[in-house]
């Protein structure tokens, strides 16, 4: 059964504005180690931010307004086949533990201009 959904869309620009402005401290407050070190590994890391920004986004939609979110409690991560997964701690954790919200699939993807992120919340 489905607990929730969430999409959200990102201009891959805000990214690239956002690291102009204020430099890698912005991710480091929305991004893990890990993401920022993924993103960051490829030549253009905007449009793998932005997508997962809006994933974390759409997660915290498809959640609703139930909990207070810490953006950094909330990893994607890409398997060696390219298929992204979603790792959450902290108060997302307990969340989905106490909803018993058993699987959390997501679909990434940009075109040019945008980044999308869309959540899937499965009891």
């Amino acid at each position: 059964m489905i607990y929730g959904i969430g999409i959200d869309l990102v201009k891959i620009e805000r990214m690239k504005e956002a690291y102009e402005k204020w430099g890698i401290r912005f991710f480091e407050r929305v991004f893990t180690d890990n993401e920022i070190a993924y993103c960051f590994h490829k030549k253009v890391p905007y449009p793998s931010l932005a997508v997962r920004f809006a994933a974390k986004e759409a997660l915290i939609k498809a959640i609703g307004s139930e909990i207070a979110v810490n953006m950094k409690d909330i990893e994607i991560i890409s398997r060696e086949n390219g298929k992204p997964f979603i790792e959450v701690k902290g108060n997302i954790e307990k969340f989905f533990l106490s909803k018993g919200i058993k699987h959390c699939h997501i679909s990434l993807s940009h075109e040019r201009e945008y980044g999308i992120g869309s959540i899937v919340l499965e009891v």
